[in-house]
């Protein structure tokens, strides 16, 4: 059987209970109300892991293609199922998951952790750092969170914890393992926060801010990098120290730190060509996602970002670094292309078809009648968007289901576009270190054992608070230096 029977059912019935026993809202077209009960149904299903998302995704496409709640023509009704397709954003992210392949193959993803780790690595609190730094520095090309904190960081963190003698299996992981998980898995979730190709719900998020606006506010890799860089930095340099508090680790000092790492580079051995031929484009890369070259010779000399993926993907197969049977064997990237262009195409048509307005028309009411004004709305919506993420267990699902109505509402109530766009960005990436089934980098690094469930929630919680005051001041401030409201 390809499905799970029980969160099968329940989609199924979700699915057919908005279609045929609730009444069609006034204000709500039938196929608006129809397009809705398959997309309740699809994100049951995701969430429930009725089957893989990918596959619920397929799902999805054929549903609205036979169904024809987009359009009565058989023909028009498969090419709106499939419209998304033609997203250039979604092939960014699905090509950047792509280029990340170089970084593992070549092991410059190792290199880079091991060499911070050997500059600041004689304390816990500097390998900690080391950790983030290492995030950070090849957050920007790796879309899949998961891969970065779980296949690339997470290694690094496990060799110093056991070379420290930190084995949960010994019921050592008090000396440095839970404090350096905990580390490991918040420097991930906030490196989330900084760049918008770091983690697969951003570019959603992006999306579905432009569509919402009619592409009036438009979150470019410069102009999120440009927002959550000094509010988000601020949280990674913090992060650490809080953890430290909460769980100091009994190893105070680690002077063997830096040795275990310069023993790993000398079994590394010198940059291989390959490495080497990864840095330059993972330099360029930055170069043209930043903008720069508009900014030295003008708007004409602007790359486009998905053209900048493309520029990375092509360099990476000219030189050899990756070769094309590798490229077509990177299963999430081709799996994120066809699930990110499913949901983006059902919660577009959503809009289009006017449900998303009257959701958040609906929403705005209900906050009328408390008698709050734009500013406390808008909390009230952020506090409610990002706390229902102990509901679930994919930053992309929670995005799907319930972003555009959460900012739409927001809009109504008059908020400024941009400001309320950034707050529930930074919101996106706050969730999901709420839990450790809260994104898919925290089953990997929860699954080593160091750091327990009520510990991981604790902390969790604890972090979410500290980064939303830091965003709700550091972050609103730095905002209107920018202008952006």
């Amino acid at each position: 059987m390809g499905f799970k029977p029980i969160p099968a059912a329940i989609a199924l019935a979700l699915t057919l209970l908005i279609w045929f026993v609730i009444p069609v809202p006034e204000g709500v077209s039938p196929e608006a109300w129809h397009l809705l009960a398959l997309f309740v149904g699809i994100i049951a299903g995701i969430i429930g892991k009725a089957m893989p998302i990918g596959a619920m995704a397929m799902i999805a496409i054929t549903l609205v293609a036979i169904t024809g709640v987009t359009n009565e023509k058989p023909a028009d009704a498969v090419k709106d199922a499939l419209s998304s397709l033609n997203n250039s954003l979604i092939w960014m992210i699905g090509i950047a998951i792509m280029i990340s392949r170089g970084l593992l193959k070549t092991g410059l993803g190792m290199r880079i952790g091991y060499m911070f780790v050997a500059v600041w690595g004689r304390s816990p609190i500097g390998v900690a750092y080391s950790l983030a730094l290492s995030d950070i520095l090849i957050g920007p090309v790796t879309p899949s969170n998961t891969a970065r904190g779980g296949a690339i960081v997470h290694p690094i963190m496990r060799s110093i914890a056991q070379s420290f003698d930190s084995d949960p299996e010994k019921g050592t992981e008090k000396r440095i393992g839970k404090y350096l998980s905990l580390v490991n898995f918040h420097a991930n979730i906030i490196t989330c926060i900084l760049f918008v190709t770091a983690t697969a719900p951003n570019p959603l998020v992006a999306e579905l801010v432009a569509k919402t606006t009619g592409n009036a506010v438009t979150l470019s890799w410069g102009t999120w990098f440009a927002a959550m860089a000094v509010p988000g930095l601020l949280a990674m340099a913090l992060m650490p120290l809080v953890l430290y508090f909460m769980y100091p680790p009994e190893l105070k000092k680690t002077p063997e730190a830096p040795a275990l790492a310069r023993q790993k580079l000398k079994e590394m051995g010198a940059m291989s060509r390959d490495e080497k031929i990864m840095l330059a484009v993972f330099g360029l890369l930055l170069f043209l996602w930043a903008g720069i070259p508009a900014m030295i010779f003008g708007k004409a000399a602007a790359v486009d970002a998905t053209t900048t993926t493309l520029i990375g993907l092509s360099l990476l197969l000219l030189t050899g670094v990756l070769t094309w049977d590798e490229v077509i064997r990177e299963k999430s990237a081709w799996d994120t292309i066809v699930w990110f262009a499913a949901l983006v195409m059902m919660a577009n048509f959503l809009n289009k078809l006017g449900l998303i307005g009257w959701l958040s028309a609906s929403m705005q009411t209900q906050i009328a009648g408390l008698g709050l004004n734009w500013v406390w709305g808008c909390v009230l919506l952020t506090l409610v968007y990002l706390y229902s993420h102990y509901m679930f267990a994919s930053g992309t699902a929670h995005v799907t289901a319930m972003f555009a109505a959460f900012y739409g509402a927001g809009l109504a109530l008059n908020a400024p576009p941009m400001l309320y766009a950034l707050a529930l960005a930074a919101s996106t990436g706050i969730m999901m270190s709420l839990t450790h089934y809260a994104s898919g980098s925290a089953p990997p690094i929860y699954g080593s054992n160091y750091v327990t469930m009520g510990e991981w929630w604790k902390a969790g919680f604890v972090m979410s608070l500290m980064e939303i005051a830091i965003f709700a001041t550091v972050g609103i401030m730095w905002w209107k230096m920018l202008g952006y409201w």
